[in-house]
Formats: structure tokens, sequence, C-alpha cells
């Protein structure tokens, strides 16, 4: 009760900005507002876009324009437009809570009841009611319809404050000029609404196929060049994994041809080595009518036919590439839902949340409120993925600070940041880039306004120059060319020995998952003396060599190459002191801590440095690489 309570007092004045529109008679009165209409199209059940209350509230008191100025002021609690009497006036909201808080104010309602009478028509709409607003029934994503004279002349979407901001401002400047002569009302393109729900195909239950990469192919390095192929026939890789398949996932998976005479050997192959396994879908039809939008994006024209012909079979398209020996495909559903139980269990969740990574970086002079920071990062749902302190050269500064190379301190900011650290973060969470970029606010603390006031640039304004202390990838590609850049994916070899049982393997393999590395190659192999020489180059000479050839040669290692940023140091601290009894004591959660028998049976290897790794590598893996 309280909460409501206090929401109704400190929203009052919001709902004397507006009026509820919430039937189709009241929106075509409603276009019949001279001027420049804003109205927030929301629904009944998630209510109206809160965040641009105060963008709204500062709009109407800085253009000072009530004849040709109408916006939405948007609030959780609705009351309706067409009241003849204060016990007309109906609430319609969230809660009964709600509902009580407005009965215990008589004087209010009856302030509100005044309000409402006396104001023009300057509303937001429910599209729940409204038979022009069906397309948006069922969508939660604030959507802003701008209307010049009854006329709807354009559509943002999303709590873009800045890009509303200045929509108002250039239509308002117009229309001054228009009414002083100075300029003939342009002619705008029609924004649908009722045809575009009549238009717009039905979505059809999306069907999806697992794709497998075989062994071979992964050892040859040919996975990037069959998915890129699989992407430009007109398929999309919604999920990929990386995995060596057991044998019971193979006489499983692969029981049609079970009786085959070389089913035990291929079952062999495709146990002893790196498989890719990918959720394939059909990407969706290019004229599939999308919504028209008219702000800030410029499209492309869509390829054609000619350009990119559409594959309705993989399977065919394989064949007809002459790489289908590479890669099997499963399209029965039955079984690509037992594929995707096994290999991809949070797939439908994963899907729905569509997480993404953004690179963040804090700038010298707030490391030392970085605590701080890092309170609103988790507050925000943020995961932090990788993060590092770092002096950035020369080049790198330039690079995030592009934006500012026209002012005049450009130079004192590159000198800043090219001599004190920095501190730079990979950022995951659905919708990640947006929500960091919404988050952090102007390039520039002159630029924090009324709507920008709980912004990070205004939080943490500090240092003698006007910028904004942190920074974000401004897209997704941009993303991961920053995350590249900063985080430079780095190799390593790593070697699970013998005495490791399977269920042990299964259990190491968890382990290298979640500590984020990726598994680039892996192939279960005998390591002859030879190759043993070549992982152990900088130890032959020692008198115990011999024992660890013979420790190796006694059944089968698990030989990986792992990929990720700082992967030698990442894979060295995850493995562990070399004696197992000392790795106990020192790093009880440690691989060899936790497998290792003794200082010879250990349970893993990895590189020392970038030297061994990539000779390692190379020695083990080049061979099978070169091979066609």
């Amino acid at each position: 009760m309280r909460l409501w309570r206090d929401i109704y007092i400190q929203g009052i004045t919001a709902w004397f900005l507006q009026t509820v529109i919430n039937s189709q008679s009241l929106w075509e009165e409603m276009l019949q507002n001279k001027g420049l209409t804003v109205i927030d199209v929301y629904q009944a059940w998630c209510g109206p876009c809160t965040a641009m209350q105060p963008l709204f509230r500062k709009l109407k008191n800085e253009t000072n324009e009530e004849k040709i100025l109408h916006f939405v002021v948007t609030h959780t609690l609705s009351f309706y437009h067409t009241v003849d009497s204060e016990e007309e006036l109906r609430y319609e909201g969230p809660s009964e809570a709600c509902f009580t808080c407005a009965q215990d104010s008589p004087n209010r309602r009856r302030q509100v009841h005044t309000h409402i009478k006396s104001t023009g028509l300057k509303g937001r709409a429910e599209a729940d009611n409204i038979v022009t607003l069906q397309s948006f029934r069922d969508k939660c994503e604030p959507v802003f319809l701008f209307s010049v004279n009854g006329k709807i002349i354009a559509k943002i979407q999303g709590a873009n404050a800045p890009l509303v901001n200045k929509k108002v401002i250039t239509l308002i400047n117009e229309e001054k000029k228009i009414a002083a002569g100075e300029m003939v009302r342009p002619q705008y393109p029609d924004i649908l609404l009722i045809e575009l729900e009549k238009t717009r195909k039905k979505p059809e239950r999306e069907r999806y196929s697992i794709a497998i990469i075989k062994p071979d192919a992964v050892l040859k390095r040919k996975a990037q060049e069959i998915k890129e192929k699989i992407t430009m026939a007109g398929f999309v890789i919604e999920a990929e994994e990386k995995t060596m398949f057991t044998e019971k996932q193979v006489r499983d998976f692969y029981s049609q041809i079970a009786d085959q005479p070389d089913f035990e050997e291929f079952l062999s192959f495709m146990t002893t080595g790196l498989s890719n396994v990918l959720i394939i879908a059909q990407e969706k039809e290019q004229d599939q009518v999308e919504e028209n939008e008219t702000e800030l994006k410029e499209t492309s024209e869509p390829p054609t036919e000619s350009e990119v012909k559409k594959w309705d079979s993989l399977q065919k398209y394989l064949e007809q590439q002459h790489i289908s020996q590479f890669c099997d495909v499963e399209d029965d559903e039955a079984n690509v839902t037992k594929f995707t139980d096994v290999f991809f269990p949070d797939f439908k969740i994963a899907k729905g949340k569509k997480l993404q990574r953004t690179l963040a970086l804090l700038r010298p002079d707030l490391l030392e409120k970085q605590d701080d920071v890092l309170k609103v990062i988790k507050d925000e749902d943020f995961e932090i993925l990788m993060e590092r302190q770092i002096v950035l050269s020369e080049e790198e500064a330039k690079m995030l600070c592009k934006e500012y190379e026209k002012e005049n301190y450009f130079e004192a900011l590159i000198e800043k940041m090219t001599r004190s650290p920095s501190l730079a973060l990979v950022l995951l969470r659905e919708n990640c880039v947006q929500h960091w970029k919404e988050l952090l606010g102007p390039r520039t603390v002159e630029k924090v306004s009324e709507y920008h006031a709980e912004s990070l640039c205004a939080q943490f304004a500090m240092g003698n120059l006007p910028i904004n202390q942190l920074y974000g990838s401004d897209s997704m590609e941009a993303a991961e060319r920053d995350i590249e850049c900063f985080f430079p994916p780095e190799n390593t070899l790593a070697l699970i020995k013998p005495h490791v049982t399977r269920e042990q393997r299964a259990e190491i393999l968890k382990l290298i998952k979640e500590e984020g590395f990726e598994l680039t190659q892996m192939k279960d192999m005998l390591l002859t003396p030879e190759q043993v020489g070549k992982i152990y180059f900088q130890i032959t000479k020692k008198d115990f060599y011999k024992d660890i050839v013979e420790v190796l040669s006694e059944g089968q290692s698990l030989v990986m190459v792992l990929t990720k940023w700082n992967a030698i140091v990442s894979w060295r601290r995850l493995m562990g002191p070399v004696d197992p009894e000392e790795a106990k004591l020192l790093s009880p959660d440690s691989i060899r801590a936790r497998f290792g028998i003794n200082i010879l049976k250990n349970a893993v290897h990895g590189s020392t440095n970038h030297y061994s790794a990539t000779v390692n590598s190379n020695a083990l893996f080049e061979e099978d690489a070169g091979e066609e």
C-alpha cells in the first residue's frame, strides 16, 4: 500500500500533462489536434514509459508552445479521459492498492478531474483497445508516434531520450517556420499502422536442424569455412558447441547406421576428436513486412536472388558444395530435440535472452571510484567476463577517444590516457551494448541535462576534462573488435594424461568450459616418444624425462589447444602446482589437487610460455591441418 501511495504523490503532476486515449473514437478525436502530438503507445498490462517523463516535462517548460506541442508524460496509474463527473473518474492500473490510494484523497481526485476537463488532448494511447494500434498489441517495448495535424509522420521505438528530444525540437521548429511562411510543409512518408498487421505474415513455428562438423574437418581447420558457407546459403547458426562425443552418444545419435560393417571404425573416429555441433535455422524471409523506421537507420538494399540463393535443404546444399562428407545433418524433429537437450539444455532460454558482450572502459581519473562503478554494473545485472588494468598505447587511446579528436583538449586527453592506467572490462547481459550506452549518457558533461541526471556521465563527472569518464562500444560489431583489441585471444597446449578416468576427463572438460576457454583443437591419441619429446623439448636432458615418457605411453592422452585471453597463465592457474600434494595445500580446487596421484601422474600438462605453446601445438596439430 505504501509503495503505491508514494507513487501517487510523486506522479500527480505527471498526470496533469496527459490524457489516456483508450478507444478508437478518442484516438480519432485526438488526431484533430493542431501542431505536434507525441504519443506513447503502451498496453494496460505493462504501463506507459515512465523513463521519458523528465524529457517531456523539460520540453514543455523550455519550448513553451502549448498551442502546437502536445506530448506524453507517462505513469503507471491511468485515468480515462471521458469523464463528466468526479464519480465517473475511473482508475485502471496494476493493483487494487493503487485504486485505494486514489480513493483515499477526494481532493486530489477533484483536482485531477478539473485539470483533465480543462486540458487539450495531449495523449498516451493503449494499444489494447484501439483498432488503429492493433499491430502493437502484445509488445512491451516503448513506441512513440509523432502526429502533425492529424497525420502520423514518424515513429521511434525504444526509450531513446536524445532521439525523441531531437525529433520534437526539429518538428516544432518546422511548425514555427511554416506558420511564419518561411517554408512549405514537407511531404512526409506514410507510417503504416493498421496495414502493417494485415500484411505481416503470421509467424510460423521455427524449425531447426542439427549439423555436426566431424573431427576430420575440425583437425583440417575446415570448420570455419563450412560455417561461412552455411550462413551464405541463407541459414542461421543459432548455437554452437564444441565437444568430443562419448561412445554412448555416438551409438545413440547414429543408431540408424549401427548395423553397417564399418560402424565400429566410425565409432572410434567420432570419439577421438573434436566435433562442432550446430543448431541451424532457416533465415527469415526478406519479404516479411518490417516496421517503418524513419529515424537514424539507413537500411541497405536486400540482396537479390542472383546474389544469394536461398536453400530449403541444408543437406542438399552441402552435397552441392562437395562438403557433405565433413558434416552430418539431422532434420528429424525428435532427434533434433534429443541433440538440443543434450548439448544445448538452455537453448530456449538463451535464445529468448539474446545475450551480448560489450567493452566498457573506466578512464584513469575514475579508477579511484571504480568500486562504485562496479557496484552499478552489478546492480544492472551485467556479468564481468574479463577485466584488466591497462596503460593504453597512443594508437589505442586515439581509437577510444576518436569522438573528441576535434576538441581543443584532445591532446591533453591522449596524454592522460597513455600515462595512467585505465580499467577495461568485458560485460555480458541481455541487450548489453544498448543498455550500457544508455547508462553512460552523453559524451561530455556539458550535454548532461535533466533527463541524463541519472547517467553515469553525470554521476561520475570528475577530473579537469569535460568528458564522460566511461567508454562503451557503439555496436555489436564494434564491441567484438574492441574486445579482440584489448583482450586478444591466446592459444595454449593442454594435455590430460592417461591415468585420468573417463569420468574425471568429463569433469576436467567441464571446468575448462566454465573458465571460459574455447576448445580450438582436441584429439585422443597415444603419444609416441618422438611426440613426447616435442612437447617436453625443454627438459629432455633431465634425469626424470624417461619416467615422463613411460607414464605418457601407458595409454591415450587427450591433447587440446585451448583459446582465450591470457590462456597460458589461466590454464596454469587452473592446473595448480606440479606436485598434487603441494596443490592440495596451496590450491585445493585446482585440477592437480583433485585428480593428481603423484608428481608424474599429476593429471594434466600445459605450455609454460607463448613459444612453447606454439611449438607444442604445431608439433601435434599442424600435420593434421596440412592433410587434404
